[in-house]
């Protein structure tokens, strides 16, 4: 079983890697894990670190100390100008879709807080495991700006328009029993729960296929972009390969013979 570290160059977010899972992890706790250049920096050093790894079949988004993620600095937001907000707003637009890119499921665990940009940085995880008590949503029309982090885009393709637009409009958290209903989340779960459920969750699917996994999360990236003719056949060209492949073999061997699979990534 493969056991590595990796740390940031800045120190800002680290990785570890324990068997197929790796847990990112945001590395401010004293500022309960909010959100600047350098963390922003950071999480897209790891998750670029991550992506390289073959061996890493699952993965969670933690965050260090008792909090998830308070959203971005309060102090680097009050000080920004229009082109300071672009430079910050293009970091963060190319770490989302860094999670949007990575072909392997992202679990985000998310303790105590999930605010504004917090918030947003769950939106491209797989899975969500939200905290009972944890304060969770987009509040920024109550600063005087709005959440540009793709709540208007990725929130309406998870919860849809009406939704998204009452969650960013009222700037109000949702109740995390009413994100589990509307299937914001996956589960809730006690807030000092979060970290080991997420970890979890993330090993069940280390325990699936890897291909096939990689697969679908390539075909769920033209679900929503593409017609449904186009998307079937997306679908349909990404599956046939599969079936060249060692672990279709052994998977199916596996439920025959009443074991479970020993799959490769081949």
């Amino acid at each position: 079983m493969s056991h590595e570290t990796f740390t940031a160059e800045n120190g800002q977010a680290h990785v570890d890697v324990d068997g197929h899972r790796a847990d990112v992890l945001i590395d401010r706790p004293e500022k309960r894990n909010a959100m600047n250049r350098p963390v922003v920096a950071a999480l897209t050093e790891a998750f670029d670190w991550v992506a390289e790894r073959d061996e890493v079949r699952a993965v969670t988004l933690l965050g260090e100390g008792p909090v998830f993620c308070a959203g971005m600095d309060l102090e680097m937001m009050r000080d920004s100008d229009a082109t300071s907000h672009e430079e910050i707003g293009g970091d963060l637009r190319a770490l989302f879709e860094r999670l949007d890119a990575l072909r392997k499921p992202v679990v985000a665990g998310i303790k105590r807080a999930g605010v504004a940009g917090g918030f947003e940085l769950t939106l491209p995880a797989d899975f969500r495991i939200l905290g009972e008590d944890a304060k969770y949503g987009v509040v920024e029309v109550k600063l005087g700006v709005f959440p540009s982090g793709g709540s208007t885009q990725r929130l309406p393709r998870l919860v849809g328009l009406a939704r998204a637009k009452e969650l960013v409009l009222t700037g109000e958290y949702v109740d995390p029993e009413e994100a589990d209903r509307m299937g914001l989340v996956t589960e809730v779960v006690p807030d000092d729960a979060v970290d080991e459920r997420a970890r979890e969750f993330a090993d069940g699917l280390t325990e699936n296929a890897p291909l096939g996994m990689e697969r679908a999360l390539r075909a769920f990236g033209h679900a929503f972009e593409v017609p449904l003719d186009a998307g079937l056949d997306v679908e349909a060209s990404l599956s046939a390969p599969l079936y060249d492949t060692h672990d279709h073999h052994e998977g199916f061997s596996a439920r025959i013979e009443g074991r479970d699979p020993e799959f490769e990534g081949r």
